[in-house]
């Protein structure tokens, strides 16, 4: 009996092949492409491409671009699941930045380092204050994290007028502008949140019982305009850290596709098979679309999480300590930034820089990896009429 026979009957074990990829069309597999299988004939079928073996990690990207309503509902999934694994990391960096106001909520000078305040938290508070303020948390990235992540895209791409290809200025200005949308959507949850954050249980009765409970004693005691505290250094927060968090990945996110760093190819295809002309060559029809892959959105947004903290650490430190304040206590956001530096000098703006890298590092790592898998999920759901957007 010949000896391929006896491999497909298992009486010998299969001979490992080296596979350099997949020959996909209409999102089905229809043949693998390797040096024991090369490309039939001169060239691919109509509408097939090559899908590189080291870029099927996660979902593969949609023939069809996501739509406007996607895009809103993953980037608020996907900012309240990266919420959920990292805001123990907030909650530490809330409490190190408003450490050293006199008159804060928390006791001064307590802390040291970003799981020291963890730890101390634990033990004073319980571990329950570690996700103090969760709940107004969640309820700030459904409205924050929806408009200003969800319709990027479609502001740059208004601002490019449909161009595919978008400079620094337009990308910046979409940041800008769907940072601004969002604090003016969701500010109260903001404030909210930083207010659940800051309070100390060790130190007599709460501020606040629960969420409702501290919008309504919010708007009772400092008046509608309470809740809308701090918007002016909010908005310029936002719109710093969307700029550095977005266009980062964006520019980062094109330069690893564009140069095929994260296809993990094992091997060229093989130089007897030149496709026919006209046609694509293998590394070119597997494009963009080999390279659009978890690895390659890890570092993009690694490196948005970096950018992010570097520029926006200042004013978010001061958008922290105003938005905390007792009434009365700071007149306006830059009479809050001027006594921190003559009171406390210049590296007060940094405070907490630590657990601000890494939580917005993280953050950003978890949001944007489950943001382009939920994109592509809610349009293979979409397709399937699954999905009801």
């Amino acid at each position: 009996m010949p000896r391929g026979r006896m491999r497909e009957l298992g009486f010998l074990p299969r001979r490992a092949t080296r596979m350099w990829g997949l020959v996909v069309l209409g999102g089905k597999k229809i043949g693998i492409w390797g040096p024991h299988s090369p490309l039939p004939s001169s060239s691919l079928p109509a509408g097939a491409f090559l899908r590189p073996a080291g870029s099927m990690v996660g979902l593969q990207p949609s023939e069809v671009p996501p739509t406007a309503a996607v895009k809103l509902v993953g980037a608020g999934a996907a900012a309240c699941v990266a919420d959920l694994v990292t805001f123990p990391l907030d909650t530490a960096k809330v409490r190190l930045q408003i450490q050293g106001e006199a008159g804060g909520s928390a006791p001064a000078a307590r802390y040291k380092g970003v799981f020291g305040t963890m730890a101390t938290m634990v033990k004073t508070e319980g571990p329950g204050s570690l996700y103090s303020g969760l709940v107004a948390g969640l309820q700030r990235q459904l409205g924050f994290a929806s408009v200003r992540i969800g319709l990027y895209d479609s502001v740059k791409q208004f601002y490019t007028r449909g161009s595919e290809h978008a400079g620094l200025g337009s990308r910046l200005l979409a940041g800008c502008t769907t940072g601004a949308m969002a604090v003016a959507v969701a500010q109260p949850t903001d404030v909210v949140k930083v207010r659940f954050q800051a309070q100390a249980r060790a130190r007599g009765p709460r501020r606040y019982q629960g969420t409702v409970d501290a919008y309504k004693t919010i708007a009772r005691e400092e008046g509608v305009r309470g809740l809308w505290k701090g918007t002016a250094p909010n908005a310029a927060r936002n719109a710093v850290v969307n700029c550095a968090e977005l266009v980062t990945y964006d520019l980062v996110k094109e330069a690893l596709l564009a140069s095929h760093l994260m296809t993990g190819e094992s091997g060229s295809p093989p130089p007897s098979v030149p496709p026919k002309r006209g046609t694509p060559s293998p590394r070119g029809l597997t494009g963009l679309r080999a390279a659009d892959n978890l690895p390659c959105h890890f570092v993009a947004a690694f490196g948005a999480g970096f950018c992010a903290t570097l520029v926006a650490s200042p004013v978010d430190v001061v958008k922290t300590r105003y938005m905390n304040s007792v009434p009365g206590q700071y007149g306006s956001a830059g009479c809050c930034a001027l006594v921190m530096l003559r009171r406390e000098g210049p590296a007060a703006f940094y405070k907490g820089f630590t657990p601000s890298f890494l939580r917005l590092g993280s953050w950003n790592v978890v949001m944007f990896v489950t943001y382009e898998q939920l994109k592509r999920a809610l349009m293979a759901a979409r397709r399937s009429g699954e999905a009801p957007f």
